[in-house]
């Protein structure tokens, strides 16, 4: 996939997953409209509801989520529709999912808003739809949600349901990189590095590289490795190669097979 080193490839950040993530305030969660009187109760009431999401007590977590969600609450809607996704404390259904990302999207959720484009970007609960992938990703983004505006690039990136286009990929992969997206950043540094849509560039694919590194970018790291073993952009620097490496092989497979083709261990 583009520019080699000594024993690999540099890597694009995850693919879209199945879904943008378990939903949080800080994803632009809307504002649920709660009856005079009860806000108190509601707060105290999803409070245990996320405690008894969080500790593996789904059945409760379920119970919970199902009451709030009947007082009109937004993020109860979204751990709804994510626990159905998930098959988490309830049968796997990924209708039911998105009756509940709609529910949550039509309050305003981004994050719901995205995982109805990831449903329709995986076709799991309704057919493959990229033209409504990419709405609903647009929706989203449009909305502040990060991971929304990566995925928006990915599907520019690779030509998925309209043409390759990475001059507009990267101006939504800094969107979100500038939001705090790890996954945006590192894919930033990759069309640096492989000089699609701009130069190549191995400085600035460095610097987008660390960026996403330091927000914890196991890919990342193992692409600076690349670099270092390479000697791209930057001396070549076996050690340096090995310490990125390490750093990455928790979780990345790419590195921990580099490592191994280097001879040294985790």
């Amino acid at each position: 996939m583009g520019v080699v080193a000594k024993h690999g490839a540099v890597c694009w950040a995850v693919a879209i997953g199945l879904l943008c993530g378990v939903p949080a305030a800080s994803q632009n969660a809307g504002t649920p409209t709660i009856p005079n009187g009860t806000e108190p109760d509601l707060k105290a009431l999803m409070a245990r509801g996320v405690e008894a999401y969080n500790t593996g007590v789904n059945s409760t977590a379920v119970k919970i989520f199902r009451e709030a969600a009947a007082q009109r609450n937004v993020e109860a809607m979204m751990y709804l529709g994510v626990m159905y996704g998930e098959g988490r404390g309830l049968p796997r259904d990924y209708s039911a999912a998105l009756t509940w990302f709609l529910k949550a999207s039509e309050a305003g959720n981004s994050q719901a808003m995205c995982n109805v484009g990831v449903l329709y970007f995986q076709g799991v609960g309704l057919p493959q739809n990229y033209a409504e992938a990419m709405r609903w990703f647009l929706r989203s983004a449009s909305a502040g949600n990060a991971e929304a505006a990566f995925n928006v690039g990915v599907m520019l990136r690779d030509g998925l349901g309209l043409a390759v286009n990475y001059t507009e990929a990267m101006k939504w992969f800094r969107k979100a990189a500038d939001a705090g997206d790890s996954s945006a950043a590192n894919a930033i540094g990759v069309l640096y590095q492989q000089g699609h849509g701009v130069p190549v560039d191995y400085v600035q694919a460095m610097t987008w590289y660390r960026t996403a590194a330091g927000a914890g970018s196991d890919t990342a790291m193992y692409n600076i490795g690349v670099l270092y073993e390479g000697g791209l952009g930057v001396p070549m620097d076996r050690d340096q190669a090995i310490v990125w490496y390490r750093k990455a092989a928790a979780q990345d497979e790419n590195a921990r097979a580099a490592l191994k083709s280097l001879g040294v261990k985790e």
